[in-house]
């Protein structure tokens, strides 16, 4: 099946053939018939599938057709509310991409810079709005955005607009949102809260979800590395030169943690430079561009860019520290391996990380294999047996030399508590 089967308009087809996108992915497959006809949309597929293109391409071709129908300046007609500013901006840019050769008109807001810019390209009208939940509230108060004109909202990894607790925002922005538009949920995971969050708002939706089962991308070869958490920076130095990475993404749990690999990387002349929330807007959006063109080959962020940050060709994703939240260890594998390239993914599990690669596998529902040929393996992961032993691993009858043992250790203590007040008696 071609773009062209789906019944997609000529100047997308001719947006799309200048990215080199030769046939949809499945969830593209799946998603643009049903978005064409107007019905509401909740669609659930893993990181790096296309699921941007899948509600980008039919909003732009239905805008299209309404813009020979537009009397006066542009009105705010179709909204996407993402979580970050980094998935913001990479969403406007396919936006931008797919409809170069339509006439329609996109921009982004987000906050941590200043408004100006915003507000002065908002004023020159705009067709579709990409934004974060914040700074599109606070325009929408200084009367600098209605959404009066919207006709197609979407939330884009909904699931992840939950965990860093926008709910309340995004109930306030739905609110203000015309009762007849068209509803689109897209996530990777999803979650009951979702699931119950989209039955209020979208009450009926079309349902579509792309291998629930296999939340991890197909083509990611994924390792795991048992070392001790002081080790973690040698053997992150001896990954990176033995695999000869043009570019890898180190994920750090913490803002100081970044900084300081980046710090040590350095020391020992690899090329890299931290994104995560301490950095200006101006610094990460920078940051990310000499990434993408190679003059900086390895980037260490924190989640606020595990979904916001999409390469092409990216060799490598380490897991510096294991996430806590398993359904993050899903959406940073995902920023490599993405459509249909190749990956790896490798994750240094610390001894007091144990639970959370469990959890981890949990989820997956497989196993990460477990790599011990390097030279800082740690000893008391690799000693610890991988399944633990049941609840009665022993006999009944078995047991009696715990109780003996016991007993033994009642008496040994009740002969010292008497030794003791027999020496608090002699000092009295």
């Amino acid at each position: 099946m071609t773009f062209k089967d789906l019944g997609i308009i000529d100047p997308i087809l001719k947006a799309l053939e200048g990215e080199g996108y030769e046939a949809p992915t499945l969830i593209q497959k799946k998603s643009i018939p049903v978005l064409l006809k107007g019905k509401d949309l909740l669609g659930c597929a893993q990181t790096g599938t296309g699921k941007t293109a899948a509600f980008a391409i039919p909003i732009i071709q239905q805008l299209s057709r309404q813009n020979h129908h537009q009397i006066g300046q542009r009105k705010i007609r179709a909204l996407v509310v993402a979580p970050t500013r980094e998935l913001a901006i990479q969403v406007n840019d396919s936006f931008s991409t797919y409809g170069k050769y339509t006439g329609i008109r996109n921009t982004v807001i987000f906050g941590g810079v200043s408004q100006h810019a915003q507000v002065k390209a908002l004023k020159k009208g705009v067709d579709i709005l990409v934004a974060t939940p914040g700074r599109l509230l606070d325009l929408i108060n200084q009367g600098f955005i209605s959404l009066d004109h919207i006709r197609f909202s979407v939330l884009d990894e909904a699931d992840h607009m939950l965990d860093m607790g926008f709910l309340p925002d995004i109930k306030r922005i739905i609110a203000k949102l015309p009762q007849k538009r068209q509803s689109l949920f897209f996530s990777a995971t999803m979650p009951a809260a979702i699931v119950d969050l989209s039955n209020k708002i979208l009450g009926n939706p079309f349902k579509i979800t792309v291998k629930p089962d296999q939340p991890t991308a197909e083509k990611v070869d994924q390792a795991v590395y048992f070392v001790e958490k002081q080790d973690k920076i040698k053997l992150l130095k001896h990954l990176l030169k033995i695999n000869e990475a043009e570019s890898a993404i180190v994920f750090s749990r913490t803002k100081h943690g970044a900084n300081k690999i980046v710090k040590l990387l350095g020391r020992a002349g690899v090329q890299a430079a931290a994104i995560h929330g301490n950095k200006s807007q101006n610094n990460r959006q920078q940051t990310l561009r000499d990434f993408k063109k190679g003059k900086i080959h390895v980037l260490v962020a924190t989640d606020i860019a595990a979904r916001g940050i999409d390469v092409d060709n990216l060799s490598m994703v380490i897991n510096y520290d294991l996430p806590n939240v398993p359904e993050t260890y899903v959406h940073r594998i995902g920023r490599t391996g993405r459509a249909d390239a190749s990956g790896v993914a490798l994750s240094f599990c610390a001894p007091e990380e144990r639970s959370s690669l469990k959890s981890i596998q949990k989820l997956i529902n497989n196993r990460v294999p477990v790599i011990t040929d390097h030279p800082f393996v740690s000893e008391e992961l690799t000693n610890t047996p991988e399944t633990p032993k049941p609840h009665h691993a022993y006999p009944v009858d078995e047991k009696r030399p715990e109780k003996r043992k016991s007993r033994h250790r009642t008496r040994r203590k009740s002969r010292y508590r008497g030794q003791n007040r027999k020496a608090q008696a002699s000092k009295g």
